[in-house]
């Protein structure tokens, strides 16, 4: 008897055209650094051209398009279309603020305050002890936790390391030294009550760096003044939400397949293809 070992679609497979939904403008910025990057390593000849390339990575992060499909309807290899992938996510990755610059940067255009707030994103469950530390029991699912600092119109500023789904984000804060930075740049920051606790100034009359709302306790009810405040602050910092919503847009986050420690790396270069597209 005959084998028959030809995919069920055929030998070739089916290839289909799919629009994103990103700017042009955003294409040409990624096609120009790869370019660059080429040209800085005397890489004169890749498979396909730049403009090319930077589609598929857009797919890929934008769409969480697989390689494997992407490299099929492009006549490349599997691997090829992933290590452009993470070379494009490293040379990203390189142009994202650091905490003190972009700080420092709101200072000088006159802000006075930053919104923070964290964000967990999932991950495939893993094996060992990788397993426990990236389990989020308030959310129960397994995740990475990321801090992120916004201005006043919900615009993303700086995103932290990705550290594992158990962490709080008061830890996750004080590991970065975050209060020291704001007095630093003579800066506050606006959080929700998830945060209360993470200003530890010895200064009793010093004004607090990171101001939170009230928290209700079972015999201390909160008092109308209280929760006015709760509801002035909520308005206030309601614009970081929507700095969390334009980063998770790119699909790629929406579970993360790869290792872990490669995160940090990919949340900062889809920090820096936000502001481009949403700066625009």
């Amino acid at each position: 008897m005959k084998n028959n070992n030809q995919p069920v679609e055929g030998p070739d497979g089916l290839v289909y055209t799919a629009r994103l939904p990103l700017s042009s403008a955003t294409l040409n910025y990624l096609a120009d650094l790869i370019r660059g990057h080429c040209k800085k390593i005397c890489l004169p000849w890749r498979a396909l051209p730049a403009g090319k390339i930077a589609g598929i990575v857009l797919a890929v992060l934008r769409c969480d398009q697989r390689p494997g499909d992407l490299a099929g309807g492009n006549g490349v290899h599997r691997t090829t279309v992933s290590r452009w992938v993470r070379e494009v996510v490293g040379l990203l990755a390189a142009r994202a603020p650091r905490l003190d610059r972009a700080l420092k940067k709101i200072a000088r255009t006159g802000g006075g305050i930053v919104l923070l707030d964290g964000s967990l994103i999932r991950t495939r469950r893993r094996t060992g002890k990788e397993n426990r530390k990236n389990y989020s029991g308030k959310n129960k699912c397994h995740s990475l936790l990321v801090i992120a600092l916004t201005d006043d119109r919900g615009r993303l500023l700086w995103v932290s390391a990705a550290r594992p789904g158990r962490s709080s984000e008061i830890t996750a804060c004080r590991h970065d030294k975050l209060t020291a930075h704001l007095r630093a740049a003579g800066l506050g920051a606006i959080a929700d009550l998830g945060f209360i606790g993470l200003d530890d100034t010895s200064d009793p009359d010093a004004d607090p760096t990171v101001i939170t709302g009230y928290k209700a306790a079972r015999n201390r009810p909160l008092t109308p003044g209280q929760k006015l405040s709760n509801t002035v602050l909520a308005a206030v910092r309601a614009p970081v939400e929507h700095g969390f919503a334009h980063l998770k847009n790119w699909r790629v986050l929406t579970k993360v397949r790869t290792d872990p420690t490669w995160a940090t790396t990919l949340v900062r270069a889809l920090l820096v293809l936000t502001n481009h597209e949403v700066a625009r």
